[in-house]
């Protein structure tokens, strides 16, 4: 199983992003000693309190300079905020700088209404909600040199390395995203931490629209992965234990509360005791948003659930507080799929 890690770089209760960007780095440095073969940083804004992944580009950048070898990209580029051109500009010079190593993962949301006024101040013209596939195509089409040869953006060249291309995946927790991606040739990443249940339905969107794609993307049939929020610990209940941390915050998301993540005791507290630990096998139609177990556990259930969905790759979202707590997770799993360490 190829597995990867998405963090959102979360700041701990009385800590600092500066804190908070050390604990990606070392996470991401311990992904590329346990095996894994990508580490994603998210986009998220105007939660500084508990995120501090609010700039991808600027994360990749300096993941890729304190790693070797492992793959680094953005999960996701919120590119309903931003020009496609300066997108393929920024993920060009990051592939030049770390070459065959940078993945450019596309999505689009909206997050705080005062960070997503502030994003599109000054610019007058902004694009309209509903354009984003054109927008993911445009950003492909700078990015692999494939725009036809009397469009007016043409001749633009931007700078890059001569033999790779940041490898383009389009991310999202909805049919409309997989229908983008299949469409398009391009592979597909979706949140199961987001719409769980709706995994499905959008793998098998993405694998009816497929087409062989006009860039050179490398596909020639569909390639998908899952994301996934999962907790790995000795025991199923121990995971469980952990996997309160998400729980928690979920449910603080729901009644519109936000802040640092909390503590596993602060979230047994409020959940009222600790989660049930997570069935070893699960139908799709009752995915939960978090999951957890021990390492023969989960690495059970990560077979099920790619087998269901049809996925080639699992992405691992962990939101565990504790920093080292995390690491040792992402241990065992490596340990329980059989991750083979560089």
């Amino acid at each position: 199983m190829k597995l990867s890690i998405v963090d959102i770089a979360p700041v701990r209760s009385g800590s600092t992003a500066t804190e908070a960007y050390q604990h990606t780095v070392e996470l991401a440095q311990a992904a590329e000693r346990l095996g894994y073969s990508r580490f994603w940083v998210a986009e998220h804004h105007g939660l500084a309190d508990s995120i501090a992944s609010t700039t991808p580009e600027v994360l990749v950048s300096h993941l890729a300079a304190k790693t070797s070898e492992i793959r680094i990209g953005s999960g996701t580029v919120l590119l309903n905020h931003y020009s496609p051109f300066k997108v393929a500009e920024t993920f060009a010079s990051l592939d030049a700088l770390a070459p065959g190593r940078i993945d450019l993962g596309l999505g689009r949301a909206t997050g705080m209404p005062a960070a997503d006024r502030a994003l599109r101040s000054g610019v007058p013209h902004q694009r309209s909600g509903d354009d984003h596939a054109e927008k993911v195509e445009e950003t492909a089409r700078h990015l692999y040199g494939a725009f036809p040869d009397d469009h007016p953006y043409d001749d633009i060249e931007i700078p890059r390395s001569p033999d790779t291309v940041p490898e383009t995946w389009v991310l999202g927790s909805s049919p409309a995203s997989a229908e983008i991606a299949g469409e398009l040739g391009l592979p597909y990443a979706f949140a199961a931490f987001i719409r769980p249940t709706v995994a499905e339905a959008a793998m098998e969107t993405y694998r009816d629209h497929f087409e062989t794609s006009e860039f050179d993307a490398g596909l020639d049939d569909p390639h998908s992965a899952l994301a996934v929020n999962a907790a790995c610990a000795e025991t199923d209940r121990e995971a469980a234990r952990l996997r309160a941390s998400s729980e928690a915050a979920y449910r603080r998301m729901q009644r519109g509360a936000f802040g640092p993540p909390p503590t596993v005791e602060e979230a047994i507290d409020e959940l009222g005791g600790v989660p049930d630990p997570t069935p070893e096998s699960l139908a799709p139609d009752e995915w939960p948003r978090a999951i957890s177990g021990s390492p023969d556990t989960l690495a059970t259930l990560l077979d099920e659930m790619t087998d269901a969905v049809g996925a080639d790759e699992v992405v691992v979202q962990n939101l565990v507080e504790d920093p080292d707590d995390r690491i040792r997770s992402h241990e065992l799993l490596a340990e329980g799929v059989g991750l083979t360490p560089r």
